[in-house]
């Protein structure tokens, strides 16, 4: 009488080599110890990173910083907001449907999310939480276009200010999705979170705004955001707004 085929692979041992699952499983453990450990070189980095030494470590200074945004928050306003944002308001609700306000979570002083508040320059859309603005971007209004070129739409962000999640200079705050996208790639990213975020900032003011598009504009935005750390004062904080506000009225080519 035959003897019965031996059972498959899939219900016994048989057939399979114990010396290739050891080596399968030996790299499996290797993997996931390296794997690991790049987790915890990053968090160490960041660790550091966040110990970096800064005018604003100092009471003071903070006090004194958060004392001039609360202050020229108010008088923006009061004198400035208070008018225009009715005005745009109507304009915006007669050029496309949503509302005036645009709010997105970014991320803000050490990795916190919070809402960034905006004057709505785009037609509702799929993508804005998740996509930077570009040149000739067929989701912004012509309203938009505008408000966008002259940073009227950022005005709503002094409200930001006066809540404590953002100040008036400081790096920019980016989407959730970025923070996460460059955190790993850019060395000293996340130094830029030790500080609030900013309606404006030394990077901004020295070209580096707008869609980024490739790596090296992003390192050198940050490398301005570290350097704006390192050497904060109240007058170059005055420095800035002066020239923000000349870039305001003659525009930018980055600001679309």
């Amino acid at each position: 009488m035959a003897l019965p085929e031996p059972k498959s692979p899939r219900q016994t041992s048989e057939g399979v080599n114990p010396s290739s699952l050891k080596i399968e499983k030996t790299e499996l453990l290797h993997s996931l110890i390296s794997a690991r450990a790049d987790e915890m070189n990053n968090l160490v980095k960041e660790a550091m990173v966040f110990s970096i030494p800064s005018p604003q470590d100092e009471v003071y200074n903070r006090y004194i910083k958060r004392v001039f945004d609360i202050l020229f928050s108010l008088f923006i306003l009061l004198f400035i907001f208070s008018w225009l944002c009715p005005l745009l308001a109507l304009l915006i609700k007669l050029e496309s449907k949503g509302p005036v306000i645009f709010r997105q979570l970014r991320s803000g002083k050490n990795n916190e999310g919070f809402w960034c508040y905006k004057f709505r320059s785009m037609r509702i859309n799929d993508d804005s939480h998740h996509r930077q603005a570009s040149r000739n971007d067929e989701r912004i209004t012509r309203l938009g276009n505008f408000l966008r070129k002259t940073s009227l739409d950022e005005f709503p962000q002094f409200i930001n200010v006066l809540l404590g999640s953002m100040s008036v200079v400081g790096p920019r705050p980016h989407m959730v999705k970025h923070t996460e996208q460059y955190r790993y790639t850019i060395d000293n990213y996340m130094l830029r979170h030790s500080l609030k975020p900013g309606i404006t900032g030394w990077a901004q003011i020295n070209g580096y705004r707008g869609e980024t598009k490739e790596l090296d504009a992003m390192q050198q935005r940050i490398h301005h955001d570290i350097w704006y750390l390192q050497n904060w004062s109240v007058l170059l904080d005055i420095r800035i707004i002066f020239f923000t506000t000349v870039q305001v009225l003659t525009g930018h080519k980055n600001a679309f």
